[in-house]
């Protein structure tokens, strides 16, 4: 899994407004040269991952004395998930199997593909996973992620565990 420069940026703009809900006065804003000072980023790239967040609504431009940016919701209710989706996020299997195309526009294997399963698997795995992360959690490490068991999109029964002998 590749996590890009923007999804990684983007979300330590995040963990610094969520950090300034926990610690500071409520409804206090960050300035976007303390948040491009505190992670080593430019101004203006930082201006850029912000308003790409504001345009999704987690976070919210203030204007002012007291102006910045800050989160629209607490940080105990948004999701790793929803903040990954919005900066790029975890390719859907019909991205993935869209870029493997070989030499064709579509992929020769789009009826009946045997990988498709595996990545839709992988990616709703993942999905659910980060819908499970509150923004909060990652504040302090305390990462309390109940892992959901894998099963087929097909089925209702778990896949049977690697090695196993499987009966029809």
């Amino acid at each position: 899994m590749k996590i890009t420069a923007q999804e990684e940026y983007g979300l330590r703009c995040v963990l610094q407004l969520a950090r300034e809900e926990t610690q500071g006065t409520p409804g206090s804003t960050l300035l976007v040269r303390d948040i491009a000072e505190r992670e080593g980023l430019s101004v203006a790239y930082v201006e850029k991952l912000l308003w790409t967040l504001s345009h999704s609504g987690i976070v919210e431009s203030v204007r002012g004395p007291k102006g910045g940016y800050r989160l629209t919701r607490s940080c105990h209710e948004i999701s790793l998930g929803e903040v990954m989706r919005v900066l790029g996020g975890i390719p859907s299997e019909e991205e993935i199997c869209s870029q493997f195309t070989g030499n064709h526009d579509t992929c020769v294997h789009h009826d009946g593909c045997g990988l498709k399963p595996v990545w839709a698997s992988i990616t709703d795995f993942v999905h659910s996973v980060f819908d499970k992360v509150p923004i909060s959690s990652l504040l302090n490490g305390t990462i309390d992620v109940r892992f959901v068991q894998i099963t087929s999109r097909n089925s209702s029964k778990p896949p049977a565990p690697a090695g196993a002998a499987v009966q029809s």
